[in-house]
């Protein structure tokens, strides 16, 4: 997950309100409850210490998601009566809950909003195609292109002019597969898309496949139609997920190779553990940070001061590398505001069935 969006949460020192909010239920009745919401994130901050100002500026967001139709959720980082930053969430967080610390707790974005891959769902046929953008957010139309519209149909005869003839559907049909191919490579670089997913029939597909720029290739999806000749929705989410799921697996794949290897001078290429990361994190040295966010070290205490790289396992340490104020932290949510500091990248590796790595649910490949 690049992380940084997240930049502004650490320009400004804490104490931070972290709230995520669940908008994936729309009733008659959804504009009083999210007024409730509202009160009740806010009284929940309060009890907690945070001051009025920052309560009144959470609950005033929230309320202005009354007649909100976002499907899933959103997340809103406070302090000092001003909403910081409030990223859209790609997947319901269950639940309403707020938290007041010296740290935005920001580590439960790495599943609600970490990976949410943008597809273009190309809709191809003989005559042209037709492009969808789709995300967590929706779907809007992305233009499309029209090709040549004769001739397009073989005949069945068997004379020369007829083999003639067939032979110019032939090239109607590829130089409409290269429109195509073209237009929807200027469509991903202008909106950046991660997935390209064809619809149509194999040949239709594969022609456009063909003449993709490599670059693109290994974006690329075929599908097969849903109902009527549109790919169904619950079909574009699978493969949505399955992008998440493989990048994650990618980078857990990544780690277990480094972990069991050696660098120049013998030094590691991975760590895990809450100690050797702090260390890591101390030396800039965090290339990608992985976090199971059920194990058990993500949410043990260690010991932040007030820049991104001041983090230690015990107090005593902090005070050794001259830091006068240090707050307890949470590791995952500390070790998450060093990476983000040292433009690094964090990925959750929940669900990619290697259930003991990495050890602990904290890890990191390293840089040198």
């Amino acid at each position: 997950m690049e992380l940084a969006f997240l930049h502004p949460l650490y320009e400004r020192p804490g104490p931070w309100a972290s709230v995520y909010v669940d908008t994936s239920r729309h009733t008659e009745h959804t504009p009083q409850e999210r007024e409730l919401t509202a009160r009740a994130m806010a009284r929940e901050l309060a009890d907690q210490g945070a001051d009025e100002a920052t309560c009144r500026a959470v609950r005033h967001a929230i309320e202005e998601l009354r007649h909100s139709t976002e499907p899933h959720g959103r997340a809103f980082f406070a302090r000092d009566g001003e909403v910081v930053l409030d990223p859209p969430l790609a997947r319901s967080p269950g639940r309403d809950w707020a938290q007041w610390a010296p740290l935005p707790r920001v580590t439960p974005l790495l599943e609600l909003a970490g990976e949410d891959p943008v597809c273009i769902v190309a809709h191809v046929d003989r005559r042209g195609a037709d492009f969808e953008l789709r995300s967590a957010l929706g779907r809007d139309e992305a233009g499309g292109v029209t090709g040549r519209q004769w001739p397009l149909h073989r005949t069945g005869s068997v004379d020369w002019s007829e083999r003639h003839f067939q032979l110019r559907v032939e090239n109607t049909w590829e130089h409409n597969a290269a429109e195509i191919a073209d237009a929807l490579a200027v469509c991903q670089e202008e909106t950046g898309a991660d997935l390209l997913i064809l619809v149509g029939d194999d040949r239709e597909q594969r022609a456009v496949r063909e003449r993709l720029p490599r670059r693109l290739h290994g974006t690329v999806v075929e599908a097969s139609r849903g109902a009527g000749s549109r790919l169904l929705d619950e079909d574009v989410e699978q493969i949505r997920e399955e992008h998440v799921q493989e990048r994650a697996a990618d980078e857990l794949e990544r780690f277990l190779a480094a972990r069991g290897s050696s660098g120049d001078e013998g030094r590691s290429e991975a760590v895990e553990g809450v100690q050797a990361l702090v260390e890591a994190a101390r030396e800039h040295r965090i290339d990608a940070l992985l976090i199971r966010p059920d194990g058990p070290d993500a949410h043990r205490e260690v010991w932040v001061g007030e820049d991104p790289d001041a983090v230690a396992v015990r107090r005593t340490d902090l005070k050794v590398l001259g830091e006068q104020n240090s707050w307890s932290a949470r590791a995952d949510d500390a070790l998450l505001r060093a990476v983000v500091a040292a433009d690094a990248e964090a990925v959750a590796v929940a669900g990619t069935g290697v259930e003991d790595a990495p050890v602990g649910g904290l890890g990191a490949v390293l840089r040198w």
